[in-house]
């Protein structure tokens, strides 16, 4: 996949994260705003520093490095996952 195209990924899945994000607190109203921003905020890190990882990809390594990058997304999904699910 090219590095382009990981990018794209990377911003659909953290608006798909922060859509969930949103559906949680319109459907919710015992949700804490503040609560809701935290997540909103830790997406938004999340997506920032996916790419700029991505853009600074370490010639040489490259297959260990995108394994890692494979493997930090999938945990940092699971864990917004887990902290908008806690919300409802």
């Amino acid at each position: 996949m090219k590095r382009r195209e990981l990018k794209k990924s990377i911003n659909y899945l953290c608006g798909e994260l922060m859509t969930e994000c949103l559906a949680t607190a319109s459907t919710n109203k015992n949700v804490q705003p503040d609560d809701i921003r935290d997540v909103a905020g830790k997406v938004l890190e999340m997506n920032s520093e996916m790419i700029l990882r991505l853009s600074h990809v370490e010639p040489g390594s490259t297959k260990l490095f995108f394994k890692k990058m494979r493997e930090d997304i999938a945990a940092r999904c699971a864990e917004i996952v887990a902290q908008i699910n806690s919300l409802a």
